[in-house]
């Protein structure tokens, strides 16, 4: 089973992703801030099938850079993408390796990026 993690604080933006990543990808957790989401990958049952996490620039809470800096440090090897509303936004994450991508996006550009991030995965990231 892979899983996929999403940040949101929007619930309409947060139903629509799960409809779609989850008709496509299975099973997608989602909470709405980054200290839920850290709370989750402390629990070893539910990192064994996360594969990757998607969350905004501004996850509420900690902030999206400090979320990002925080989830390497707990799993340096684990996928992430940030959606954001510029490019220069994306400068907050040159040194996160992460894959970032600008609002407003088209629903299968972010499918494909999933679809390419969750490809690269061939082993657990825990």
């Amino acid at each position: 089973m892979t899983t996929i993690l999403l940040v949101d604080d929007d619930a309409l933006q947060a139903s629509l992703m799960l409809s779609i990543l989850g008709q496509r990808f299975g099973d997608v957790c989602r909470v709405t801030d980054a200290a839920e989401a850290l709370c989750l990958i402390e629990q070893p049952e539910f990192t064994s099938h996360l594969r990757l996490v998607i969350c905004g620039h501004q996850t509420p809470g900690i902030g999206g850079p400090a979320f990002v800096s925080e989830l390497r440090s707990r799993m340096p090897h684990l996928p992430i993408l940030v959606l954001g509303t510029t490019a220069e936004t994306s400068a907050d994450y040159a040194e996160a390796h992460v894959v970032f991508m600008a609002k407003p996006f088209v629903a299968e550009r972010m499918l494909s990026l999933t679809r390419q991030m969750l490809a690269d995965q061939k082993a657990p990231v825990a």
